[in-house]
This record gives C-alpha cells, sequence and structure tokens, in this order.
C-alpha cells in the first residue's frame, strides 16, 4: 500500500505552515492593533531601578518591618500579660562623699550631680539617660530612663543618705519602648528614621513598578485608591 504525498490544500498543511512560518503580509501594519509599544529608555530605566530599589531595601527592611508589626500588636493589646513582669529592688545608704561642690572661699557651688551619678551607676549597676534631675528643699532627685527600664534616687543633700528604686519591666514592655522610641536615645531614634526611609522607599518603587505594567496597571491602582480611602476612613472614625 502507498500513500500520496499531502497537498497545500491539505487542512493540516495549511494550518501548520500558516502557523509556523508566517506570511510577512500577515506582520501588522505600523500603528497597528498587534503592534508592540515602543519603550522608551527612560522607561526602561525606571523600571529597572524600581525593581532593584524594591527587592534590596525589603530584603535589608525584612526584619525590622517585621519587628515593628509585631510589637504594633502587643502596644495595641495592653492587656495581654505574656512577657509582662516587673523586677522591683530597693537600696539604701550614704555617699562616701560630700554632696555639695565647694569653692576655695568655703561657698557652696551646688548639688554634685554629677558624682552622685557616677557612684550609683557603678555601685549599683544603674543604666539608661538621665531624665531629670533637681533639689527641692534640702532633697535632691536624679531620675533614669531606659526602654522598660526606670531608676528613682533620692536623696538629703546634708545628711548625704538616699533611697534607691530600680524598676525592671518585661521584655514585652522593652519592645514596646522601643518601637514607639521612648527613652531609647539617639542611635536608636537613627533606627526609626532609617526603618521608614526604607517604606518609603519601598512604597514608592511598588508604585512606580505597577504603573509600568500596562495589563495589571488599572487594576492596580484602582486597589491602591480603594485601600486609601478605606485607611482614611478608619482614622476620621478613630478621631471622632
Amino acid at each position: 500500500m502507498t500513500f500520496d504525498a499531502p497537498t497545500i490544500d491539505d487542512p493540516l498543511v495549511s494550518t501548520t505552515a500558516a502557523t509556523t512560518v508566517p506570511d510577512a503580509a500577515a506582520e501588522p501594519e505600523a500603528g497597528g492593533r498587534g503592534q508592540r509599544r515602543k519603550v522608551s529608555r527612560f522607561e526602561r530605566d525606571a523600571h529597572r531601578w524600581s525593581r532593584l530599589i524594591h527587592v534590596y531595601t525589603s530584603m535589608i527592611a525584612l526584619l525590622v518591618v517585621l519587628f515593628f508589626a509585631i510589637t504594633g500588636i502587643t502596644l495595641n493589646h495592653p492587656s495581654w500579660t505574656f512577657g509582662d513582669e516587673v523586677d522591683i529592688e530597693t537600696e539604701s545608704g550614704s555617699f562616701p562623699f560630700d554632696t555639695e561642690l565647694v569653692a576655695d572661699d568655703g561657698s557652696s557651688l551646688g548639688v554634685d550631680f554629677l558624682s552622685i551619678s557616677e557612684y550609683v551607676r557603678e555601685t549599683y549597676d544603674v543604666r539608661g539617660s538621665v531624665d531629670s534631675f533637681d533639689v527641692t528643699s534640702g532633697r535632691g532627685a536624679i531620675a533614669y530612663k531606659n526602654p522598660g527600664y526606670s531608676a528613682d534616687l533620692i536623696f538629703d543633700v546634708d545628711a548625704g543618705t538616699f533611697d534607691l528604686k530600680v524598676e525592671q519591666q518585661g521584655w514585652v514592655a522593652v519592645m514596646n519602648d522601643l518601637h514607639k522610641g521612648r527613652d531609647s536615645g539617639s542611635s536608636w531614634s537613627w533606627v526609626i528614621d532609617i526603618s521608614a526611609g526604607f517604606l518609603v522607599a519601598i512604597s514608592l518603587t511598588g508604585l512606580v513598578m505597577q504603573f509600568f505594567l500596562r495589563k495589571r496597571r488599572r487594576s492596580a491602582f484602582v486597589a491602591a485608591g480603594v485601600g486609601g480611602a478605606v485607611m482614611i476612613a478608619f482614622v476620621v472614625l478613630a478621631i471622632s
């Protein structure tokens, strides 16, 4: 038995030929619907750099954002008691030096807060930054603050005696204070500012990337608009 070679009129041959070897005349004309839009160099560069910045800032900020997200939840639920233990210690004693500075002529130059503060730091391991200090009616006070930590020193200027109260809160309170930047010092303040900068970069580059995705651009910006409107509505409800 023999088979005749298929002719050009064979439907299978015609379909395959039309699929794999398109006729030059079938190509869309310039400006036609099937022609891809020419992308400018500015658009290519903007999209490429947006992707790079978005990816690497996201990776750098991942753990920081996770930290602020978790502590945001614990701040929003102050009734949760896990990790909320408080350790309070009290100490009493006398300073081994005069609490007042004296001039060469014997006149008082005021309370020697520096020597007093250094003594309690070295002797009782008091830490944190000095939040306040003053003297009222012969009694002085120095307050120390740190995230989840406070120490209050009360002393008698003339007698040189003192009482010290140190309060160390649990790890949840420490994390919450770090989230708020309370009593955390200038170095942690920089961490908060840099983290906020990362979030701004991630947000802006994400919007730029969506702008160049023509198929999803409209739906993406509609979703962003709806999300912004919902957030504004919640803000209005919260402050009203």
